[in-house]
Order: structure tokens, then C-alpha cells, then sequence
């Protein structure tokens, strides 16, 4: 029996997790019962009833039995996980610190605790403690040490215009035409989580064609956005009306073509290509002289690739950090050499390798 791709699963998380084969997906999105332990009806200044989450999936006994049922569904993802898989769970103040016990008790390596601000969040009506404006992710690995997970760095740089992406995350809540509603218009789920959020998600940590387990799938979030950037999904989900609801959301949603999904590329996971293979393509020549780009520093080209300024010699990084007395130097992006329109960087002659080496 091949593995339930693009599916919804419907039954318990637990029943339907143990059917599926060790090691067979790439990524975990996991959005579990908060545990609010509402006490009571939360009103407005007006008197009016707030709709908080008051379903019956998101009630437990204690503590105790909330840990249990963590530890169950988190030891079967660590199963089903591939080796460099990883797995990300959100939650609040009510659960996330148990989970994240639990998850470091399994041998989970956690990488990053992010927070979501909600740019809208509702007010504290009560006024009795301060307005809760943020929900906590854990992004962790399957293991300490273990086999490479997948983290498009560059691509995460990009999206934050050229700038490192922090840990901290402002998107809005899910509202307006994205927020699902039933007949008598009122919110079909009680947590659906944005689009956005998911889409960060899933960029950051999976390749097109990867394989995404929900198991707690909702109004399918996780399905709806993987099917749009071109990755696989397996849903779980008891609620009928929730798993229909998902369906057909899902059938809405246009998958891109496989060129608009790329994303940007590390420069880590290209082949690494020596200064020296850049003399012996004929792209630069012994004697050619390269500079810096504001020209105050420059260095000659040797047959072996090395370079020359003045007394000292070395790689393009050694002589780049000894002509500037800094500890270190990128040499592709410091050396340029000239051009009819100007200088240009010798990293220019890098990707014209790359580009004529077989893919």
C-alpha cells in the first residue's frame, strides 16, 4: 500500500499515525489542542459572548492526560519522520512549554522557538492581564547530530529584502475572505491559522515535491498552501465537518508550474569551484590584475591561481584579508576585475563555470 499523498485522512490522530511507514515524510506541521482550560463564559465590555475555543477537542482531564497524549502523537511523528526530516508544532502559553518538554524528553533537537506576533490580536476584555499578542512555533529536528535538515536560508533572505530572517514573525490573524465560514456565517474553525504563516513555513523547510504531515489538519491550511507551492500533504482529521470543509478548499487552490515554485538557491549547496579553475577556463590569465572595488588595493594573478600584491601572496581570500588587516575575506565578492562597463566581481566568473558544468 503506497503512502496516502495529497489525502485526508479522516480518524484519530493516534489510530491513523500508527498505519503510516517509518521514515516516509519530510516535514511535520502540527497544530494541537491548545488545553485552554476555559473557565466559563468570556464576555465583552458589552456583555457580548466572545467566540472562544470551548470544542470538545480541545478539553482534557489534567495536565497528566494532556502530557500523555502529547508524548503518544509526538513519538509517532518522530517515527514517520525521515532521518532529515523536521517538525514544526505552534501553540500558547497554555501548552507550548509542555510540548517543547516533551518534545527535548524524545530526543527532538529543537532549532529555533519562533514567535508569530498577531498584528491583530484580540484585547484582554477583562483588563485583568496583558492583551496575548503572540503564539509560540518550535522548529526542531528529528535528532541531535543527524542527518542534514532542510533550511532555504537564502531563499528566507529574500523574502525579508536581502535581510537575515529573525525569529520573530508579524502576520496578521486569519480574517476576512480567507477565514472560512458555515452557512449561518460564523467561523467554520475556531484557530484556523493564516495562509501566510503556513507559507513561511513551508518555504523555509521543504523542497517542491516533499511529503507534509497535519495530523491535526483543521480546515486544511497545511494542504491548501502546500498544494500551492508544490509540495505533498497527508492530512488527519476526526472532524467530518472540518475534513469537508478541506476538501473543498483544497480543490480550489491552483497548484504553480514547477518553474514558479523555485526558490532562491544557497550558494552552500552549489559545486565548489577553485579561483585556479577560473585561470584554467582561460577566464583569467597569470598577470591579469584584480582590485578591489574602490580601486585603493590591487593584486596580480599567478598560474596556480593565487595571488600577488606586493609581498604578500596567497589564495584570493588570504591576500583579500591581508591588504585590508582583517581577520578574514570573501575574495569572490572583494576582487573584481575590469570590464568594458567597469569593474565587475570575480564571482561573476564563478557562475560562468557553474552554468557550463553538467546539472
Amino acid at each position: 500500500m503506497g503512502l496516502p499523498v495529497d489525502t485526508i485522512i479522516r480518524g484519530d490522530c493516534l489510530e491513523e499515525l500508527k498505519k503510516l511507514p517509518d521514515r516516509s515524510v519530510d516535514l511535520v506541521f502540527a497544530d494541537p489542542p491548545y488545553n485552554l482550560q476555559l473557565g466559563g463564559e468570556l464576555l465583552r465590555p458589552d456583555n457580548s459572548k466572545v467566540d472562544a475555543v470551548d470544542d470538545d477537542w480541545d478539553r482534557f482531564d489534567s495536565f497528566e492526560t494532556y502530557d500523555v497524549f502529547t508524548k503518544a502523537w509526538l513519538t509517532e511523528c518522530r517515527r514517520v519522520l525521515k532521518d532529515d526530516g523536521a517538525l514544526w508544532v505552534i501553540g500558547s502559553y497554555h501548552n507550548i512549554f509542555r510540548v517543547g518538554a516533551t518534545l527535548q524528553d524524545l530526543g527532538f533537537w529543537i532549532l529555533n522557538d519562533i514567535v508569530w506576533r498577531k498584528s491583530n490580536p484580540m484585547p484582554n476584555f477583562k483588563g485583568t492581564r496583558f492583551t496575548n499578542a503572540h503564539e509560540t512555533l518550535i522548529w526542531a529536528t528529528k535528532s541531535r547530530g543527524g542527518r542534514r535538515y532542510t533550511f532555504n536560508y537564502d531563499a528566507m533572505k529574500m523574502a525579508n529584502d536581502e535581510l537575515q530572517m529573525r525569529s520573530d514573525w508579524t502576520l496578521p490573524l486569519c480574517t476576512g475572505e480567507e477565514r472560512l465560514k458555515d452557512e449561518a456565517g460564523v467561523k467554520a474553525h475556531p484557530t484556523q491559522k493564516p495562509e501566510a504563516l503556513l507559507h513561511r513555513v513551508i518555504m523555509a523547510s521543504t523542497r517542491p515535491g516533499d511529503i507534509i504531515l497535519d495530523p491535526f489538519f483543521g480546515t486544511g491550511t497545511t494542504g491548501a498552501v502546500a498544494r500551492r507551492l508544490g509540495r505533498k500533504f497527508i492530512g488527519i482529521e476526526r472532524e467530518e465537518a472540518y475534513a469537508q470543509l478541506a476538501e473543498q478548499r483544497i480543490a480550489r487552490v491552483l497548484p504553480a508550474t514547477a518553474a514558479d515554485i523555485a526558490v532562491t538557491g544557497s550558494k552552500k549547496s552549489e559545486p565548489r569551484i577553485p579561483f585556479g579553475q577560473i585561470v584554467e577556463a582561460g577566464l583569467l590569465r597569470a598577470g591579469d590584475e584584480l582590485y578591489c572595488s574602490q580601486g585603493r588595493h590591487a593584486a596580480r594573478v599567478r598560474p596556480d591561481g593565487s595571488l600577488v600584491a606586493g609581498e604578500l601572496s596567497g589564495s584570493i581570500h588570504k591576500v583579500g584579508a591581508m591588504v585590508q588587516s582583517a581577520p578574514a575575506c570573501n575574495g569572490w565578492t572583494y576582487w573584481h576585475f575590469k570590464t568594458d562597463k567597469g569593474l565587475a566581481p570575480i564571482d561573476v566568473l564563478r557562475a560562468k563555470v557553474r552554468a557550463q558544468m553538467p546539472h
